[in-house]
Parts: structure tokens; sequence; C-alpha cells
């Protein structure tokens, strides 16, 4: 059964690293890194472009995958929805259940799953299909089952653009990644873009925080905590994680931020947007100061042997609390659309 859902646009009014930028030491590989093993590619589909993909274990032990996608030769910007497809492994074949988040006038995309005891969260990305292209915002919706009815939050848009000059997310909010902190809140990192004058639409990492799942969520004082900007460079698609006492963050290098933190010469002109390089891996003990990263997960070429191509929005598939499987958009499938990767963690500590 299809579901649309309008969720009206109600903004919202919100409130570095830390480590020297440039050094002559090289980008460690993480040890989470030494840990993928590549399992495949999945979604192959000559119709639809497959890209956010956000897994999670049922009580049986079947996959549920939770897809942004939108059709052939539209746009994810126009009309991209969310369904939930499910697997009895990872690595597929997956079937379609369900539509649900569509509306024609709205594009859903960037689903991040979790489970807080019996209740399931599902954060989101979503922009009305007639504002401009930046002007996006976050949703969040709960249900008791996978299989919905998903009750969305009141406060939705729970972060969306400030519109106040010089704020992080002045200008746009996307990409959600969800979790519940040490001390029980619940927190939301995400994408967020300023109005830098000198440096326009440069994506940064910032975070809202709530007492309450649903929200509201309110903006951290001091965001972006992850900030590239100054150099004409940037990072996104953060997946956030509390795992034995420690906060991470796994990020696309966007633009080269592994150059600048190594203090090799910078060529903007010459910078290719997009997932064309390592992931970065950071980590925090509090989630707010994060230490120099390292590389989390390495190039599609490296995985699976094939000319170089855009990898990115990665997710973690958890088992019984341990990481079990990193899942990535990956371009140029088969028939030359979005689809997913699927990379085994091996025994990460």
């Amino acid at each position: 059964m299809k579901r649309k859902y309008f969720i009206p646009f109600f903004p919202i009014l919100i409130s570095f690293l830390l480590f020297p930028l440039c050094s002559d030491e090289s980008i460690s590989e993480s040890s989470f890194c030494k840990s993928l093993q590549p399992v495949g590619r999945i979604l192959e589909d000559p119709e639809w472009t497959n890209w956010d993909m956000a897994p999670i274990y049922d009580d049986s032990g079947k996959v549920h995958l939770f897809v942004g996608r939108w059709q052939k030769n539209s746009s994810w910007l126009k009309s991209a929805q969310i369904v939930h497809l499910i697997a009895d492994k990872p690595e597929g074949p997956y079937t379609f259940l369900d539509t649900v988040f569509q509306n024609d006038t709205i594009s859903f995309y960037n689903p991040q799953i979790n489970k807080i005891d019996n209740i399931y969260v599902l954060v989101f990305a979503y922009k009305l299909s007639s504002s401009p292209n930046l002007q996006q915002m976050i949703g969040l919706a709960t249900s008791a089952s996978l299989y919905g009815p998903w009750k969305i939050s009141e406060h939705n848009p729970v972060i969306g653009p400030s519109f106040i000059p010089g704020s992080a997310n002045c200008l746009h909010a996307s990409n959600p990644t969800f979790l519940r902190d040490a001390a029980g809140k619940y927190r939301i990192y995400y994408k967020s873009i300023s109005d830098m004058p000198d440096n326009p639409y440069l994506r940064t990492v910032s975070l809202a925080v709530s007492e309450n799942i649903q929200g509201p969520y309110s903006n951290y004082n001091n965001n972006p905590l992850i900030s590239y900007a100054d150099h004409g460079l940037d990072v996104e698609d953060p997946y956030a994680f509390y795992y034995k006492g420690k906060y991470y963050l796994i990020l696309e290098d966007r633009r080269g931020v592994i150059d600048l933190l190594e203090g090799k010469e910078i060529k903007l002109d010459q910078i290719k947007d997009g997932g064309w390089r390592p992931g970065l891996l950071y980590n925090s003990d509090d989630g707010i100061t994060w230490n120099k990263p390292e590389i989390g997960y390495k190039t599609n070429s490296y995985y699976f042997n094939e000319p170089i191509s855009r990898f990115e929005r990665p997710h973690i598939l958890w088992k019984n609390e341990q990481p079990d499987y990193l899942f990535l958009a990956l371009e140029n499938g088969k028939f030359g659309l979005g689809t997913g990767a699927v990379l085994k963690i091996n025994n990460w500590n």
C-alpha cells in the first residue's frame, strides 16, 4: 500500500576542528577501514537510481532497507521517494515492500533508520519540489514496527534553514544521522550550509539535540562542528554512531580534505566535487570536539576492481550492537544508474 504524506514547512529558529589543519604526516588507514571486505553491488535497476541505503535487521534476522530513489531521467531534487525493501541477507536479493514517503510536490531522500528501545526512528531530508535547490530540511518519523505506520513528528522540519545571516545552517540542512548519546539525549548530526560570502555553498557538519525523540531539536550554539570552508573545501554525508564509549563520524571527503590535512598544495580550480575519494573516520570523547580523521573506507576501484566513481552515503548495519556491514551508494551500475554497495565489517574493535 502506498502512503502519501504532506509535511508542511515551518522554519525553525536556531540559536573546528581543534587539530592542526596542515601536517607533513599522512592520514592513516583506520582499523575500521582495514576490517572492510567487499561483498558486492545491490539494487541494480534499469528504471530507478537507488542511492541512500539505510539498513537494519529485524528480530528474525531479515534485512530491511530504507532507500532514497528516483526514476530514470528524473531528478532527486524534484521527485525522490523513500521506499522499504527486505532481504534474507545483506547482499540481497531485495524485495520491494512499500513506498514510505512519496508526494507529488515534495522530494524525500537521505533516510537513516535506528531502533531506540522499542521504537524505530526514521530521519530523512526533504524539500518542496518547487523551492530552490538549497532549501532542504530534515524530518523525523517513528513507528513501533518496521512495517509502519509512521508517525510524523509534529516538529517537522525538526531542522531546517534558519535564514539567519551568518548561522551555520542559514541556507540548508540535510544528510541527517541520528543517535542517542551517553546522557540519554537525542542527537541529529547533519550537513549544513551557511552564507559565507567568500566560500558560498560549502558543506559543513552541524549538530542539533533534543530531550525527546520527536523533538523539538535545538542547534548547538557553536555550529558547525566540522568545517573546512575557510580553505574552500568541504565534507558531507555524515554517519554518526556511539560505540564503546566513543562517538564516531564517517564522512565523505567531497573536495580533497585529506590533501589539506597532509599539507599538500590545494588547487581549488582543479578539484572534482563528489565522492571520488576515500571516506574519513573521526572519533570524539564527547561528540563535539573531533580528533584528526583517519581513512574510513577506500574508493570503489579498490574494492570492486572497476573505474573510480562516486562512492558515498555510508551507513552501518548493526547486529547485536556490533557493526556488521557497511552500505554505500555507488554510481554507474550495470544500467548506468546509482546502486548500493555492501562491504563486510570483519571483527572491528
